[in-house]
């Protein structure tokens, strides 16, 4: 369920992960690596909160990821 503070709404870690389509795991790899950059929002409990914005970013680098594997998968069978 998302987070609304200060009129900005705000998603937790396994609401991120699950939108986009990739695992735990990945989002915690991504962030490490910095896809993101710094994602500076925290709860009370100093958990992640994304914003909607960052969710697109991650959605867009599935889809760059996912385009990279499918042109790398064309270019082996040719």
């Amino acid at each position: 369920m998302p987070v609304i503070l200060n009129g900005q709404t705000y998603y937790r870690t396994a609401e991120v992960y699950r939108k986009v389509g990739i695992s735990r795991a990945t989002l915690l790899r991504w962030l490490k690596k910095g896809v993101l950059g710094e994602t500076g929002y925290r709860d009370g409990k100093g958990w992640r909160l994304f914003t909607p914005q960052d969710i697109e970013r991650l959605r867009a680098e599935v889809n760059r990821v996912n385009q990279t594997s499918h042109l790398k998968t064309v270019i082996r069978s040719i």
